[in-house]
């Protein structure tokens, strides 16, 4: 971890420990009498519950244990959820579809489940506490099936093919198969929604040094999640493949207990926001009380036009009142932004939840509360519109893999498993987040002369164009693919010899698709953790993992409803026939490309339209 301040030379400008006032080795405890008493971290504590300082905890050596943590979490979790189908459909002897279903439940399941972990960061417990706790419900789930995968009695009789007298896994072994995958993904979900968020937490967002450095935290997240994935779709899915399961789920289960001592020993560098309730009894109490608000207006505006009389609640305009619904005194919000003395003109609907002094009781609200709200209806829209970028990477990832099983996938006398196919795109995520973070950026900086040189919507942006650039890039290709094939009269051949084209014309679509989705994801998480409220900000990043579960979902959706559309009236679907040679694969792919276009305008259209919460995040 040291050897990164060698390494990168920002490093060293971000590192807000100092190490000289640590305790060293031969003295434990630091001598109190004339020593300085540091200042604090308003809202956060250390491990132990004690008030953080400045000086001590916090900074990127801190958040340095969290991103080789990241490194081995996803290698845990990519080294099976790339291979699964093969483990499914060869020892539980799952149909295709079968598998496939399965691996889309519990990916989608896993990711869904971030939102979970990241509640219970902001609500209950910190951000330390849950990653702990879900990381050793992962390696729980990993131990299971590795005890299942090494003893052959816990799985179904071997057999030659599917078939009549191949019977998929059921009973107490279909249940203890389930009980590791899902246990599996809850960790998983715990970890994500937890993971990301405790790295930007070191990082003082008051000092422009401090912004920066949680900006480049989060290009090398990204970064160490495709080192990880990285080594799971190349060595563990080699093991898997040759040496057995037992030993894939192994290096899972090796890989997430590693984890654990790993993030530990940066336990006296962290400081942990302190939880401050449920984000969810917020949105919904301020929702409430603007209704009711609403509805009695609506009575008092009934009443006055019946010639009644009434008393009315005395405008906010100029009200000397406004003052007592700010936040208050030691909530954690006052100490990381001022609170606001009257609600913004952005959402006015929810303004009622304070302008009116009858609601009282359970449902009085702050002016705090009513902005923190605004806030995440304000990026709710920018979340959807990232979806079916997801759904591309989905969608093209599978059938990608089918496209280049097709091919010709030798590297000299090595023959490259599909499994192993996502090498393409986290390569060129490992290639291209230093090449980011080191020049693009500092360039970025000194053209715009603004402190993040690229802004956050303008990330996701960037992402979103190179996605429509990937599925026309895809369509092209695939075209490319089936014409070959059908110079080589092998359009009907029944696949066991491959085309005379190299898979590698496949890396060009991952190129671009793996440029968006360093572009997107960690634009979107530095995104949702800035902008979101102080007190909701794990459940915030955690809908970065929530839009690649829908997506997930969608892709399966999306090919349903193309095949339905497609196959009326007799006509063949566009996604379906006797081999890949037979689908209309090429058409599809200009669909997702016009779709994908569509979606950007919608995300331009919000982009343009978005305030940032904190201007001098943007501006110099």
């Amino acid at each position: 971890i040291y050897v990164c301040a060698i390494l990168f030379p920002d490093f060293e400008g971000h590192l807000e420990v100092d190490i000289s006032s640590m305790p060293s080795p031969a003295s434990p405890s630091a001598p109190e009498d004339g020593a300085r008493e540091a200042e604090r971290w308003e809202g956060y504590v250390d491990w132990r519950n004690r008030p953080a300082t400045k000086g001590r905890h916090g900074g990127m050596l801190a958040a340095s244990f969290v991103l080789v943590v990241e490194v081995l979490e996803n290698l845990a979790f990519l080294a099976n959820a790339s291979n699964l189908v093969t483990y499914l459909m060869g020892f539980m002897h799952y149909t295709p579809s079968q598998s496939a279903t399965t691996v889309t439940n519990f990916m989608g399941t896993a990711f869904l489940l971030a939102l979970l972990g990241g509640f219970l960061s902001d609500a209950f417990f910190t951000t330390y506490a849950i990653y702990l706790v879900s990381a050793f419900v992962e390696f729980m789930g990993l131990v299971i099936l590795t005890i299942q995968a090494r003893t052959p009695s816990l799985m179904p009789p071997q057999c030659a093919k599917a078939g009549p007298g191949c019977s998929p896994v059921s009973g107490a072994k279909k249940a203890m198969l389930f009980a590791g995958l899902y246990l599996t993904a809850l960790g998983v979900g715990g970890i994500k929604g937890s993971l990301p968020s405790h790295g930007a937490e070191q990082f003082d967002e008051h000092d422009p040094r401090g912004r920066k450095g949680r900006s480049t935290f989060f290009n090398y997240f990204v970064f160490c999640l495709s080192c990880g994935g990285l080594v799971a779709v190349t060595f563990a899915v080699w093991v898997e493949d040759n040496k057995g399961w037992q030993w894939g789920f192994g290096i899972s289960t090796i890989a997430i207990l590693l984890s654990i001592p790993v993030f530990v020993s940066g336990s006296a560098l962290y400081r942990n926001k302190v939880p401050t309730g449920s984000p969810l009894t917020t949105i919904a109490k301020v929702v409430l009380a603007a209704a009711l608000a609403a509805r009695r207006d609506g009575r008092r505006a009934q009443s006055a036009s019946n010639g009644a009389v009434i008393d009315r609640a005395p405008s906010p305009t100029g009200s000397t009142d406004m003052k007592d619904y700010s936040c208050k005194p030691g909530d954690i919000d006052a100490a990381i932004a001022p609170s606001p003395a009257e609600p913004s003109r952005e959402l006015a609907f929810l303004n009622r939840a304070v302008q009116d002094p009858s609601s009282g009781g359970r449902l009085a609200c702050t002016v705090q509360e009513v902005e923190d709200v605004k806030i995440v209806l304000m990026v709710l829209p920018i979340f959807f519109s990232t979806i079916m970028l997801n759904c591309c990477l989905a969608q093209l990832s599978t059938f990608s893999v089918e496209q280049a099983a097709t091919m010709d996938t030798r590297v000299g006398n090595l023959r490259v498993p599909p499994a192993s196919l996502p090498v393409f795109p986290v390569t060129f995520i490992i290639l291209l987040a230093p090449v980011y973070d080191h020049v693009l950026i500092p360039f970025a900086r000194r053209v715009t002369g603004t402190e993040m040189g690229i802004s956050h919507l303008q990330r996701i942006g960037t992402g979103l164009v190179l996605s429509v650039v990937a599925m026309a890039v895809a369509a092209v290709v695939e075209v490319k693919r089936k014409n070959v094939a059908a110079a080589a009269g092998m359009l009907d051949s029944p696949g066991n010899k491959p085309l005379p084209i190299t898979f590698f014309w496949i890396a060009f679509q991952y190129l671009f698709l793996g440029s968006a989705d360093l572009f997107t994801l960690a634009g979107l998480l530095e995104f949702f953790f800035s902008e979101a409220p102080p007190r909701m900000r794990s459940l915030a990043t955690s809908l970065s993992w929530a839009s690649l579960a829908l997506g997930y979902y969608l892709s399966s959706v999306l090919v349903s409803i193309v095949n339905s559309a497609t196959g009326r009236g007799g006509h063949q679907p566009w996604l379906h026939g006797a081999s890949l040679n037979h689908y209309h694969l090429e058409r599809f792919y200009w669909l997702m490309c016009v779709l994908s276009a569509v979606n950007y305008l919608f995300f331009l259209v919000l982009a343009i339209r978005y305030k940032y919460r904190n201007a001098g995040v943007i501006k110099e």
